[in-house]
């Protein structure tokens, strides 16, 4: 049977960069061919019809003519612009964060459509979120649960017995949490509340919709980045670059930082629990 020529695909631009005079060379993520290379030819002249739809972040319908090595995308219809993610640096920086952490922990040509759609929700969320933080360790979560690496938060790794409500210990390296006894005795793992590890946990398990008005607060918000962060690190075995700029662009005292609602917000006094997630006010 011969191969297709071309293809129409949904799909989401990654990264870009220039390529020979008017082009870009474009990273996109699609539902059924997962994350693949195409040129975008002229879409760098103002007169081209490709421009304006294949902006970083975009969704957008394409159609791609396969190539032996590179496709070449012929057409693209902005599907969803996500404004706001390219005309605000605080989300646009959180929207960084999220695709190059997808990007990280994915390889070339594996068809994911969860994967695909998770990236798709977490962009629109950005471009309207109140708390970017949360939305982003959410993201975290669920994204590290489709790629492989779910953390174990229930059970204690080194006897294999549920956790107690107390406060505990994580392990990156052992892939997660160890009770007190266990924990003091393994090399690199750090102790973590049992607030903090009771909202990872209802953030793991739980959709979008039931977290997304969630106040936490900014102790344990700080202290769930720092714990989440640094799993991700000693997974990928390095640090994302787009993790540095986001804390300069939230120390810059950036307009838009009180929409951040993480773990550089304003310190205020804690209210009783008013959802099931422990940490949140």
């Amino acid at each position: 049977m011969a191969r297709a020529r071309a293809i129409r695909t949904e799909t989401i631009v990654l990264r870009q960069q220039v390529f020979g005079e008017a082009d870009r060379l474009l990273t996109l993520l699609t539902p059924d061919r997962g994350k693949l290379r195409a040129i975008a030819k002229g879409v760098r002249r103002p007169s081209s019809r490709k421009a304006g739809h294949l902006d970083l972040f975009m969704r957008a319908d394409v159609l791609l003519a396969l190539g032996r090595n590179l496709d070449i995308i012929t057409q693209a219809q902005t599907l969803d612009a996500y404004r706001p993610l390219r005309e605000e640096l605080l989300r646009s920086s959180y929207a960084s964060y999220c695709v190059e952490l997808l990007d990280r922990f994915t390889p070339d040509g594996e068809a994911n459509a969860a994967l695909y759609r998770l990236l798709s929700d977490v962009l629109s969320r950005l471009s309207g979120s109140d708390n970017l933080a949360l939305t982003a360790r959410h993201y975290e979560l669920h994204l590290l649960d489709l790629v492989g690496f779910r953390p174990e938060l229930e059970r204690c790794l080194g006897k294999g017995e549920p956790v107690q409500p107390e406060d505990q210990h994580f392990d990156p390296l052992a892939g997660g949490v160890l009770c007190p006894l266990c924990g003091s005795q393994r090399h690199g793992a750090q102790p973590i509340s049992m607030h903090a590890l009771r909202l990872m946990r209802f953030l793991q398990r739980s959709p979008y919709a039931a977290v997304q008005r969630l106040r936490v607060r900014p102790q344990v918000a700080a202290e769930l980045e720092r714990t989440q962060l640094r799993y991700i690190t000693v997974q990928l075995e390095r640090q994302l670059k787009s993790v540095d700029f986001l804390e300069r662009v939230r120390h810059s005292g950036y307009s838009a930082a009180a929409k951040d609602g993480g773990a550089h917000a304003p310190a205020r006094a804690a209210a009783p629990a008013r959802q099931p997630a422990a940490g949140a006010e």
